[in-house]
């Protein structure tokens, strides 16, 4: 199964080289734009499994990662950005971003970025389940 993503970033540019990474790497990039709105727009439409979304978008007030994560609790969310100090990375993570694409994209970086954040979050989710199993 091909994983289904989408793309937020208000730069063209910036969305089409991370669409050229991800689509070479095997992922179905279903939609793509330049503002939050829309972006959830897209989400509702697509239901991907995860969704790339610029650091100027997470922060332009509009609580789009907290907007994602109440609607569509396992979508994993990847904040892209020139660069994140300390704080602004624990700022995200507290506010449910899962992982991190740096600007400028390094194609390996990007995709192994993504597939060990998407093992990560499946072999979660098996844990929980054995878990629950295991309770009930």
């Amino acid at each position: 199964m091909m994983l289904k993503t989408v793309l937020i970033d208000s730069s063209a540019v910036a969305r089409g080289l991370l669409n050229t990474v991800l689509t070479d790497g095997g992922y179905d990039v279903c939609g793509q734009t330049h503002t939050s709105a829309l972006g959830l727009a897209l989400l509702v439409k697509h239901h991907p499994h995860f969704v790339c979304i610029a650091r100027e978008q997470v922060e332009d007030g509009s609580n789009v990662v907290q907007t994602i994560r109440a609607q569509y609790p396992k979508t994993l969310i990847f904040m892209v950005s020139g660069g994140i100090d300390a704080a602004s990375l624990q700022a995200a993570h507290a506010m449910g971003v899962s992982g991190f694409i740096v600007k400028p994209f390094m194609a390996d970086t990007v995709l192994k970025t993504v597939r060990n954040t998407v093992i990560a979050m499946v072999r979660k989710q098996q844990a929980l389940a054995a878990a629950a199993q295991g309770n009930s």
